[in-house]
């Protein structure tokens, strides 16, 4: 590996691998995709002016792809790893924990894939600047476009949650 992607490769593992697993909820699964990801960097022929979006593109494009494969079914079920000593989770709490991610899920879903992909990457250490280049919004619009999909995800989060104001959270 050469030294420039040798060192991309310390500076953004954990964030990628973060990036993806928000995307996939799947730990394992998102560590496989990294490595990917940097695979196909060293099949590229020449660095990218920005090889850390690249990176993250490469990424989001693959975590698309697996996506696909989830609704075709081929998803698999898996149980919820336990706490560093707190032993395996209850079934209660395995159930808890499915459905706060399901609503999260669900939750991001309702954003077009411009907010959802700029929530993602500033989740994901993403500069304005990154987030712009990668989005195609200029980067003065990043910052209104996180805003509005914040709220978004906040109100079709609460809504999820179900009982509580949603008009409150504006």
């Amino acid at each position: 590996m050469s030294e420039p992607w040798a060192s991309l490769y310390r500076e953004v593992w954990g964030d990628l691998v973060r990036y993806i697993d928000r995307r996939i909820w799947d730990p394992e699964r998102a560590q496989e995709l990294a490595q990917e990801v940097f695979i196909r960097a060293l099949g590229e022929e020449r660095t990218p002016d920005s090889p850390r979006a690249w990176l993250f593109t490469v990424a989001a494009n693959l975590t698309r792809d697996e996506a696909r494969r989830a609704i075709r079914g081929r998803e698999k079920l898996r149980l919820v790893a336990a706490d560093a000593g707190g032993g395996a989770p209850s079934p209660d709490e395995i159930l808890t924990i499915q459905q706060t991610r399901d609503r999260v899920r669900e939750a991001l879903g309702s954003l077009n894939e411009r907010e959802r992909e700029s929530l993602l990457m500033v989740e994901a250490g993403f500069s304005y600047a990154e987030i712009a280049e990668a989005t195609g919004l200029s980067p003065g619009a990043v910052g209104t476009t996180l805003s509005r999909a914040r709220r978004k995800l906040a109100v079709a989060y609460a809504e999820l949650e179900g009982g509580e104001d949603v008009h409150a959270a504006h």
